[in-house]
């Protein structure tokens, strides 16, 4: 199986300041997250984890959804 993460949308202006597992682009609000390379194919029973920092001023509204899709 392949899981590609499509991304998010901030609300209020957030920024990725800091990303672990992967590497991001952020374009205004909007945020996509690709592997880092070495955790592109994992082997079966394998597993990979992903995470970042934010920052933002005034309000920090979650996003309202984290897509993602597999084949």
């Amino acid at each position: 199986m392949c899981i590609r993460d499509r991304g998010w949308t901030f609300t209020d202006g957030q920024r990725v300041s800091q990303l672990w597992g992967g590497t991001h682009t952020q374009t205004g609000a909007a945020v996509s997250v690709r592997d880092s390379g070495w955790n592109g194919a994992l082997a079966a029973g394998a597993s990979t984890t992903a995470g970042f920092l934010g920052s933002w001023t005034g309000s920090n509204t979650s996003p309202a959804a984290i897509t993602c899709t597999s084949r």
